[in-house]
């Protein structure tokens, strides 16, 4: 095995830190592009990409979403999380506390309503974090975290 081919596959091990940053990119459908316009780049200030009249992008928080026009997945409220059932399948991000605060602010002024109001979880213990879902206005459940600091999103 090469020197290259044995950074590689260290670099896939789960032990192994990771040496750059990748991006998420996730791909999903929405009814309508204005509406949308208007919810990730109004409501949750998402700066728009690039678009056609069928998709459009959005830096989602550092992060690549397309939304595409079609129809939005069927979600479920299955999801566990604490006394409360949260809608499956969902997608969300993970912010340092002090963002997660201004977008929990944003989203409260902006009247949203909430699956899981902006709250602490596991206060006090490995993983303490913050937590709100809310859906889209075409369903899509989103959850966002927050941290005092990332080192605790996987702390058990």
């Amino acid at each position: 095995m090469s020197t290259t081919e044995a950074r590689t596959t260290e670099a896939l091990t789960t032990d192994a830190p990771l040496q750059t940053r990748s991006l998420f990119h996730f791909a999903f459908n929405v009814t309508d592009l204005n509406e949308a316009r208007r919810f990730y780049g109004g409501v949750l200030g998402c700066r728009e990409g690039r678009s056609t009249d069928t998709w459009v992008d959005f830096d989602f928080f550092s992060h690549q979403i397309s939304l595409h026009l079609g129809q939005p997945l069927v979600t479920s409220r299955t999801g566990r999380v604490g006394d409360h059932l949260v809608p499956m399948p969902h997608f969300g991000l993970v912010m340092l506390l002090p963002q997660w605060r201004n977008l929990a602010d944003r989203l409260t002024a902006a009247g949203i309503d909430f699956v899981m109001p902006p709250q602490v979880r596991f206060a006090g213990q490995p993983g303490e974090q913050w937590t709100m879902f809310f859906c889209d206005p075409f369903g899509n459940p989103i959850e966002v975290k927050g941290f005092a600091s990332l080192d605790q999103v996987y702390a058990v």
